[in-house]
């Protein structure tokens, strides 16, 4: 009999060793307990999420890929693939590695669907920056991105960063990744046909990340953990020469199928290729390339090994296919076969170490959990607005919101990166979204991530909403039609029911918003258990959305570019305050609901702004977010060094009309002649459209309630992050 402790150090609990030993019919070998803890845990099977996760909509306006390994929709004759996933708890270990090698493994899913990788993003949360832990890890994990991205040669070209308590403990680094191809050229990730070879290729195999999906990104950190040993060691240079290498044995046409050895490597691969062809794998462990000795099988079959492959190739192909890798410098080796049992049999060292059903194996079971509100969310979300006392002084609260860490300018983060290598960027970090030319045509594509976390621990269901919302703003914002979406969920501990409430509840947000918006959810990632001795994060489900813009010289960015040009407020603007950054940072609350929302009403302003674009009213158009008013129009003025002089919107308390954050809003400039071709649009669209002022001088003046030199705002936006680090 397997001791307890034995399975439960593998994250199983004893209902769960008790179903292996029923479906094996005997006791489990050490290697296939290991093999089943991976496949079974949360970063790789789902159990706790797999059936809510069928919820979200599958098509859209665009026709949808939709995958495992990633997804993405087809453009005319092109597959645009994208993937948005988590490198959390490798990254609050060892941020450096565990950032690169988060960029790395979405890279690899995006290549190995046959798509060149043509672009990365990245969704980031820390605690407050005045612990010093927590300047370490934003500091190793921009360090660890620029160093894989930079020196893959994939421009980092967009992303997010939060700053709150919730994350001090378990920080958030959530990756994204584009690739482009024919639509014809998409791979598969399975293998099929009895007796064609199996190839491992890429790099060798070492100890590094061994349990790293069951041990720790299914596990909640405790007091003191070192985790340490479970965090990959990535390459890019490697990495670099591997997607050349696939590339070029893709092209082939001699590959049926092809895999990224990520979480649980190479029993990931394995099992579930197999299962996804109807087939079963037989593979040999003593043709695996190991760089370090003595390693045991279920060692090998756990490993987390960076830069490496399984190929189901044609038979009679694999000597082609071995010397491409060779050219490559990388290993290209038949390690075995596909077979028609439908089981996954493993070898080592003349000794069959594992013989299990793919589909017992590649199928975790489904838990339904119970959700819980928490039992303190109704007091919370009441807010009282005659209690909150209204400033004396708005130039000094407008300062101070723009020197927050989360507002303020994110220059020395993506200065960093390598934005303009393979020379698609067109629209560069900083605007509402980043825009890429899709070479060889007259297109864009938009691409963004979104999400208000403290909106989703107010009220989780329209804080979904609301991310998804915002994303599709953002690019309507950049002239694209938003296309599709790939999620990154993070949440707390699935086994405690106020957690799984929330978990519950984001994701209808998400699906009632995607089907309002006509996008399909084409790929995503859950990460659960992010928690540690200080608490739950903030449910965090990030939003990663591309567009797509028909005519590329039609797009639009978020800054002022003309003195004389009128500034427009399109939207309604409500007398609320709840999860405000305003409210966090000068009243030290987090209080009330979030923000109202209506989906309608947000299509219409879109689609106002949007059709602007095409017809060439709109000179710029930028979001109203975090910081509501007054810090939107500051971020227009900063990149051309234009002042405005702006009015009040009338009817509201002050402090809510500069920094409530009502949603649906989008600050547009336009030159005097267009003010009422847009005027004439919002009214046949039933949209509120209020003349802000007008774009000139060196000063940022809202009524009488703000005035201050253009350069004084600059400088407190400009060193708000940068102090700490």
């Amino acid at each position: 009999m397997v001791k307890k402790e034995v399975y439960s150090a593998l994250g199983l609990t004893d209902a769960e060793y008790q179903k292996i030993e029923q479906i094996m019919g005997r006791e489990p070998s050490s290697t296939e307990l290991a093999m089943f803890s991976v496949e079974w845990s949360e970063h790789c099977g789902y159990p706790r999420s797999r059936n809510l996760l069928k919820l979200l909509p599958k098509e859209g306006k665009y026709p949808a890929l939709v995958g495992e390994d990633s997804g993405g929709i087809i453009v005319d004759d092109l597959a645009i693939i994208f993937k948005m996933e988590s490198h959390n708890h490798p990254s609050q270990v060892e941020p450096k590695q565990g950032a690169a090698t988060g960029v790395g493994g979405i890279i690899r899913d995006i290549f190995t669907a046959g798509a060149r990788p043509i672009a990365s993003l990245n969704s980031l949360r820390f605690g407050l920056l005045t612990e010093p832990y927590n300047r370490y890890l934003l500091k190793g994990v921009v360090e660890g991105i620029q160093f894989y991205g930079n020196c893959l040669g994939v421009p980092t070209v967009g992303g997010e960063i939060y700053f709150d308590e919730s994350y001090s403990g378990n920080c958030l680094v959530n990756a994204m990744s584009i690739g482009v191809c024919k639509k014809l050229e998409l791979a598969r990730a399975q293998a099929s046909g009895v007796g064609n070879p199996i190839m491992y290729v890429g790099s060798s195999t070492g100890r590094d990340g061994i349990g790293g999906c069951s041990v720790l990104a299914s596990h909640e950190f405790a007091e003191g953990e070192e985790k340490r040993p479970t965090v990959q060691i990535g390459d890019p240079f490697t990495e670099k020469c591997l997607i050349e290498a696939t590339m070029e044995t893709l092209a082939t046409g001699h590959v049926v199928g092809i895999k990224d050895m990520g979480a649980a490597g190479l029993t990931c691969s394995s099992a579930e290729m197999a299962y996804a062809g109807g087939s079963g794998m037989e593979i040999d462990l003593d043709n695996v390339p190991l760089r370090e000795q003595g390693m045991e099988a279920y060692e090998i079959m756990m490993s987390e090994s960076q830069e490496r492959m399984l190929v189901c190739v044609k038979k009679g192909k694999e000597k082609e296919i071995e010397k491409i890798f060779e050219k490559w410098d990388l290993h290209g080796v038949v390690i075995g076969y596909v077979t028609d049992n439908k089981k996954v049999k493993v070898n080592y060292q003349g000794k069959v170490v594992a013989d299990i059903d793919t589909e017992a194996l590649a199928k975790a079971p489904i838990y339904d959990m119970p959700a819980t509100e928490p039992e303190n969310l109704k007091e919370i979300n009441i807010l009282d607005l005659n209690s909150i006392p209204q400033p004396k002084d708005y130039n000094e609260v407008l300062l101070k919101i723009l020197a927050s860490p989360t507002i303020a300018s994110k220059a020395w983060v993506y200065e960093q990166y390598d934005h303009m290598v393979q020379v698609n960027t067109v629209v560069l970090p900083g605007s509402d979204a980043a825009v890429l030319r899709l070479k060889g045509t007259s297109k864009g594509l938009a691409a963004t991530t979104d999400c208000n976390s403290r909106y989703c621990f107010l009220n989780p269901y329209r804080g979904a909403q609301i991310a998804v919302a915002e994303a599709c703003r953002n690019l309507v914002c950049s002239g694209a039609d938003p296309a599709a979406v790939t999620d990154c969920l993070n949440f707390g501990n699935p086994e405690k029911p106020d957690r799984y409430w929330y978990f519950k509840n984001c994701i209808q947000g998400i699906v009632d918003a995607c089907k309002a918006f006509n996008v399909a959810v084409v790929s995503g990632n859950v990460s659960f258990y992010n928690e540690s001795p200080k608490g739950a994060i903030n449910p965090t489900p990030t939003i990663g959305m591309i567009g797509i813009l028909d005519d590329l010289d039609k797009r639009c960015v978020s800054h002022f570019k003309n003195a004389g040009d009128r500034v427009l407020l399109l939207g309604e603007t409500k007398e609320e305050l709840g999860g405000s950054e305003y409210l966090k940072v000068i009243h030290d609350k987090v209080a009330g609901d979030a923000p109202e929302l209506d989906l309608e009403k947000e299509k219409a302003v879109q689609k106002v702004v949007y059709e602007s674009i095409q017809m060439g009213y709109i000179n710029s158009a930028h979001d109203c977010s975090e910081g509501g008013l007054a810090v939107a129009l500051a971020e227009c003025c900063f990149v051309n060094n234009l002042g405005v002089a702006a009015c009040l919107i009338p009817g509201v308390r002050e402090d809510a009309a500069l920094f409530g954050e009502s949603q649906s809003r989008i600050i547009i400039s336009c030159g005097p002649d267009e003010v009422g071709r847009i005027e004439e649009l919002c009214v046949e669209n039933g949209v509120e459209c209020f003349n802000l002022g007008k774009v000139g001088g060196d000063k940022f003046i809202i009524n009488n309630s703000v005035s201050l030199p253009l350069e004084t705002l600059r400088e407190s936006w400009g060193k708000g992050l940068s102090k700490y680090v």
